[in-house]
């Protein structure tokens, strides 16, 4: 996924979840920070960071905050761009064990209240019609330098996604759940059980009542987001 003409600058704080002051050398500006986790490890106050800027006149802040470079890597922080990475690889059919579906539906609603993030369907070997959420993943923590980490705060939200995933197995769906990580190191995927346990266990469940559950890390540079490849990642027991 190509990003638009990015601005460097220094990060002064973010703070209100979705603000960050940026120094970018001849100004200091408050920029849009897409991104309602902590964020632990990338909100730093002097990390480099890079801003897309909207053409929209309506915007109150027309800088977006998109990559931080933090233990020697470009991070993605944005969390409104995995959809759109992984909408390209599907596309691209990079994922093989998805490559059978000839159609790929974004935001489908599955059920009143219950959207997805995508819906594939007819499959050249007429594999059921399914359904695929996806997460971004950004967390490194030091305790585990070798792994990347999902989530980085409580999420009720994921859970609920989960719990969702599972019944529609019942309904005959095939149903995944997509981790893309938004950054290039640690060589395998963990769930961060202490920060959010029951994530941990409906993770579990929706595992053992099949749900595929899959890690991908990007490339990333400054002019685009790839999904590359697929990484382990360590199901909780």
């Amino acid at each position: 996924m190509q990003l638009p003409p990015l601005e460097q600058g220094v990060l002064i704080k973010r703070y209100k979840r979705f603000l960050a002051d940026i120094d970018f050398g001849d100004r200091i500006e408050t920029v849009h920070c897409p991104n309602p986790g902590a964020m632990t490890g990338l909100n730093t106050p002097g990390l480099e960071v890079w801003c897309s800027r909207s053409d929209n006149p309506n915007r109150k802040l027309p800088l977006t905050l998109e990559l931080v470079k933090a233990d020697g890597y470009l991070v993605g922080i944005n969390t409104n761009r995995p959809n759109s990475i992984a909408h390209e690889a599907l596309e691209q059919n990079k994922i093989s064990s998805l490559a059978c579906y000839r159609h790929i539906r974004r935001e489908y609603q599955w059920k009143k209240g219950v959207r997805f993030d995508f819906l594939l369907d007819e499959a050249d070997d007429e594999s059921p019609p399914m359904l695929l959420e996806i997460k971004n993943v950004h967390l490194r923590r030091p305790e585990l330098p070798d792994a990347v980490a999902f989530p980085d705060s409580v999420t009720a939200r994921g859970s609920k996604h989960l719990a969702e995933l599972t019944s529609a197995i019942q309904d005959g769906y095939r149903c995944g759940l997509l981790f893309v990580v938004q950054r290039m190191d640690g060589d395998h995927m963990v769930i961060a059980d202490d920060i959010d346990p029951l994530y941990a266990q409906n993770l579990r469940q929706a595992h053992e009542h099949g749900v595929e559950i899959m890690a991908w890390r990007c490339n990333i540079s400054l002019e685009a987001l790839t999904l590359n490849h697929p990484i382990p990642i360590k199901i909780p027991e």
